[in-house]
């Protein structure tokens, strides 16, 4: 196995003669026991509020093997560790539910996996046996980048703790042997508990976004853009789960945008399901996630903060999708996002402009980068699944024939309260007429309209008797007979009807 230290840029060798190189298990050792030390030494500080300076905070200490007054003894190489910003990392566990006990179980109980190297990065990974925590070693300029954006990266958890951004737990160097490595502690976004069938690493561009020859004989390759058009072009997902997902990428692209970071990329891992369902307690590996927000369906869906850890269910928090008749499970999250666009990556644009296609080439401007991944992960990667059309044309007719009833319904009701009050009317005219005592000729007039010979005769007599109607309706039983007598002839002059 090769010792991180030959992956350029992520160590620097000052060995001399008199040094002996540690070995890979040396290094492992050493990281565990420095990250361990690191922690149970912050626990005895107070709790308190992360203040600007704290950012800038670089704590020191000398680990000899022999151990000292303030340091356990140990069977490694003298080594010695610096902890970045110590207070402001652990708001960010406290942040994510990360308990410090748990962090140190994670970490130091049991050997570190060494992982491959799947990119062009020189960095080298290492991942916790509960499957829970990547360290991933990084460059001198990255580790000083990480530290300038913790204040902003504070800014942004503190409003959003749901985001597909990497999430850091802490920022470490350990120089052992004459070998430097700065090491960065973050959440592990593919489970090792489920197989993934295809990885890919996706940044929006096309100029050499091929896996390799090299790449591809491994045994779980990460292939890139041109090969997801060839494999998959479209993966589709539930409308809600497709809305968010698209609006945490756009919230974390502007996020990224506004601290000029571009090339980076979406690490996306698919595992595609039996075709019999699965059952919850079914899978022996299913586990309780310790971290919070740091599954892929926690990343997208909600803003309100979970009090405690959820269990996962065999899925372990893989957001459901499809492609042609196979169902999957997906596990994304955005990573290497320490790459800001400074002058050397400047340069490189323009060189690789000047013999290709300058909007193809992963390097560019932050927000054009932005703009271009957004783009392709919208309408190339990730489809929204449109409901079926027969189930579509059920539900309107269903919903038309409820609408035709409900409106019966209503004509009915209507034609009832019109009858209703017709009656009321007429009850009212008999209690009028019987209190004045008299017959007037006018009474009788509604008949006429069964014995006219002609729709205009029949017409004039319904009008004259809807006339007669309102205003008698309105009367009481307390006018007098004369008042009433003299309203009745008057009406009679104005509606008389020629036989």
């Amino acid at each position: 196995m090769s010792s991180p230290s030959q992956h350029g840029g992520t160590t620097r060798s000052t060995m001399t003669p008199d040094h002996k190189k540690p070995t890979p298990e040396a290094l492992k050792g050493a990281i565990q026991l420095g990250i361990g030390y690191a922690v149970g030494n912050l626990s005895s500080k107070p709790d308190r509020d992360v203040l600007m300076q704290d950012f800038s905070v670089v704590e020191s200490v000398f680990l000899p093997s022999a151990g000292s007054s303030l340091t356990p003894a140990h069977k490694f190489p003298d080594f010695r560790l610096k902890t970045y910003a110590p207070l402001a990392f652990r708001y960010f566990r406290e942040l994510f539910g990360i308990k410090p006990d748990d962090y140190l179980y994670s970490l130091c109980k049991e050997p570190l996996i060494e992982l491959s190297n799947p990119g062009a990065s020189s960095s080298w990974f290492y991942l916790t046996s509960d499957d829970e925590f990547i360290i991933k070693t990084v460059q001198h300029k990255e580790a000083e980048f990480l530290q300038k954006l913790l204040p902003g990266y504070y800014m942004n958890l503190n409003q959003n703790p749901r985001t597909l951004l990497p999430k850091f737990y802490g920022l470490y160097c350990v120089q052992c042997g004459g070998v430097t490595l700065r090491l960065v502690v973050m959440n592990n976004v593919l489970p090792r508990a489920l197989h993934m069938h295809y990885k890919y690493d996706l940044k929006g561009s096309s100029y050499k976004r091929r896996a390799n020859r090299k790449e591809r004989a491994k045994a779980s390759p990460t292939y890139k853009d041109l090969d997801f058009r060839d494999m998959h072009q479209g993966i589709y997902l539930q409308a809600d789960n497709y809305q968010a997902l698209m609006r945490t990428l756009e919230r974390d692209c502007r996020v990224l945008e506004s601290f000029k970071i571009m090339d980076y990329s979406l690490l996306l891992g698919v595992h595609v399901l039996e075709k019999r369902p699965l059952h919850r307690g079914t899978r022996p590996d299913s586990r309780k996630q310790k971290v919070l927000y740091s599954t892929a369906l926690e990343s997208i869906q909600g803003t309100v903060k979970d009090p405690e850890p959820v269990a996962d269910d065999d899925t372990l928090g893989g957001i459901p999708a499809k492609h042609k008749d196979e169902n999957l499970l997906i596990f994304l999250g955005i990573i290497d996002i320490l790459q800001s666009y400074r002058l050397i990556k400047k340069v490189e644009h323009s060189w690789k402009a000047l013999v290709h296609d300058g909007d193809t080439v992963s390097v560019h401007r932050p927000s054009f980068y932005a703009d271009r991944f957004l783009k392709f992960m919208s309408s190339t990667v990730f489809w929204k699944l449109q409901p079926l059309r027969g189930a579509s044309s059920k539900r309107k007719r269903s919903l038309h024939v409820a609408k035709s009833a409900s409106q019966e319904v209503l004509c009915s009701h209507t034609e009832e309260r019109r009858s209703d009050k017709k009656a009321q009317s007429l009850e009212q005219l008999e209690c009028d007429l019987s209190v004045s005592g008299q017959q007037p000729d006018l009474l009788p007039r509604p008949t006429v309209s069964f014995l006219c010979r002609n729709d205009s005769e029949a017409r004039r007599a319904s009008s004259s008797t809807i006339a007669l109607d309102a205003p008698l309706a309105s009367l009481s039983c307390s006018q007098s007979d004369d008042e009433l007598d003299v309203y009745l002839v008057r009406r009679r002059d104005d509606h008389r009807v020629t036989p």
